[in-house]
């Protein structure tokens, strides 16, 4: 096999603080060294903070462009020295031959450029193509990558999509110009489990028609056994043990490989006794209305989105009702329109409450019942709010009776709860990585003691180690405090270690629904199936 990435002996050090008279410098990257080559998938494994996506950037040489980095050793592409090139020939080099998908799709599209603007663009650039055949083969890169009436995505913004649609457009922008190397940071994280398949299928066929090379940044370990070759394993910024998947899928040697192994979710929740119903809807809708292309010069077309269509659904009291499905499904919506966040019709009844026709001012004392845990914990804790004052929040609004002091006990004593130290309290989100801003949001639901939790995606972007702990901490909170879940999550995986009730959806329906291990183990519509065939083997 010909050799198309070399690394050798690659060290970075980060800047600390740039305006004492002597630096000091972290060291992130120590002495790694692998290579890839034409045709063949290598994957990067490890937890956050391991050093897998530094070691993508330093391909491309972007960390330049964002932080103060010393680095040493050699990066070599077919040969030549990227470190050597000039500026010229790195921009040359990006895009063309070596392209990256990017972990967070909504932060590496341009919010105020169409999709169809931003796909283009590189097409023109470095393909040379005019801006008709351009449309033309931006029509054809989404529709290749799943994203239906692609024609019409064209003249949509990054906020009008979902998170997988988002993450299937920076697939197409990577894959625009047909590259030799292709660096994919969590490729398929925001993805469905069919929509998973369909781009690991996608990138084996581009792998073969081009005899790409893809270097494959993952915590999902199950993806990896799928499409890797060959595997590193990072932790603090070292690659602790690597072979090919089946050495170490079948004979790991290293006690941290072991630890990640073992922390891939595996069975279900214990049984627990019936109990009585504690949040049900009858006949629940959500419809959107969106504008379409023009019918004539004054007026446009109306589209309905049926995103919650005559849903009806019943949760026994301290269970967790696992909803799956594809994006776009509705199962978000769902959650959203119980909570009473979206506008809908039908029932919805809490705890014997009923909560539609309710005004917000008559809703309010019953907020404190009923949390919400977001899908992206980064973009839902205010970068400007220590992590007290963030959790503090809900207590100010529904608390007013209780003092700072008060207030503050409160906060320390859910911050241990969830696994954090008492320090992380003055400190701000950014200063944290994904698992711990997820147990504060988790914290900030869960400080007011609420009644039923509402969970998007808890896990999506978290590493294997990460997760379990997570799923761990959610079990034992739901124990004390007999809440009832609402789990929402593509990852079935983590649905069957969870769930007790199994809701399939599709189009913004139920296509089946009942007790977790009859569905999982007796699956009887044939789109439940094939989500399980996705995901289960």
């Amino acid at each position: 096999m010909t050799t198309l990435l070399q690394i050798d002996n690659l060290n970075t050090w980060f800047e600390l603080d740039s305006s004492s008279e002597e630096s000091a410098y972290a060291h992130i990257l120590k002495n790694i060294r692998f290579s890839v080559g034409l045709g063949e998938t290598a994957a990067l494994v490890g937890e956050s903070g391991s050093g897998k996506t530094v070691t993508a950037l330093s391909i491309l040489r972007l960390l330049e462009q964002i932080s103060s980095v010393r680095q040493t050793g050699s990066i070599e592409l077919e040969g030549k020295d990227i470190f050597a090139m000039d500026s010229e020939q790195i921009r040359s080099l990006r895009g063309n031959t070596v392209a990256m998908i990017f972990q967070e799709p909504m932060t590496s599209l341009n919010p105020v450029y169409t999709i169809g603007n931003q796909l283009i663009e590189p097409l023109m650039l470095h393909r040379k193509m005019s801006k008709a055949e351009a449309l033309e083969e931006a029509t054809a890169l989404l529709e290749r990558t799943g994203i239906p009436r692609p024609d019409e995505r064209l003249g949509t913004y990054p906020h009008q999509l979902s998170g997988g649609q988002r993450q299937r457009v920076m697939i197409a922008m990577a894959i625009a110009c047909r590259p030799k190397l292709l660096l994919a940071d969590e490729p398929t994280t925001a993805l469905d489990v069919t929509v998973q398949a369909q781009i690991l299928e996608l990138l084996k066929d581009l792998q073969q028609e081009y005899n790409m090379a893809i270097l494959l940044i993952t915590h999902n370990l199950p993806m990896v056994k799928k499409i890797a070759d060959n595997v590193y394993i990072m932790r603090s910024g070292e690659i602790v043990e690597r072979g090919t998947v089946q050495q170490i899928f079948a004979s790991p040697e290293h006690h941290y490989t072991q630890k990640l192994l073992h922390s891939i979710p595996s069975g279900s929740p214990p049984p627990k006794t019936t109990r009585s119903p504690f949040v049900s809807t009858s006949g629940l809708k959500c419809h959107f209305t969106l504008k379409g292309g023009r019918k004539s010069l004054f007026t446009r077309s109306m589209n309905t989105i049926k995103a919650v269509d005559n849903i009806s659904l019943t949760i026994a009291e301290g269970s967790t009702c696992g909803i799956v499905g594809e994006s776009g499904s509705g199962k978000t919506t769902l959650g959203l329109a119980i909570l009473r966040l979206v506008r809908s019709t039908g029932a919805i009844e809490l705890n014997g409450h009923r909560l539609d026709g309710l005004k917000n001012r008559e809703l309010r004392p019953l907020r404190s019942q009923m949390q919400l845990v977001f899908q992206d914990p980064f973009s839902s804790l205010s970068p400007r709010l220590t992590v007290e004052d963030i959790i503090a929040e809900g207590l100010l609004v529904h608390a007013p009776h209780i003092d700072k002091r008060q207030r503050r006990k409160a906060v320390m004593d859910i911050l241990q709860e969830v696994g954090l130290d008492a320090d992380t309290a003055l400190r701000y989100p950014h200063e944290f990585s994904g698992g711990q801003r997820q147990r504060i949001a988790i914290a900030r639901a869960v400080i007011l003691h609420p009644r039923f939790l509402v969970l998007d995606e808890p896990t999506s972007a978290l590493d294997m180690t990460i997760q379990a702990q997570i799923i761990a901490l959610l079990s034992d909170l739901q124990k004390k405090y007999n809440m009832t879940y609402l789990f929402i999550s593509h990852d079935l995986l983590v649905v069957r270690a969870m769930a007790d009730q199994i809701v399939v959806m599709r189009d913004g329906v139920i296509v089946e629904e009942g007790p977790a291990e009859k569905v999982f183990t007796a699956p009887q519509h044939e789109y439940t199936q094939s989500l399980f065939r996705a995901t289960l083997g």
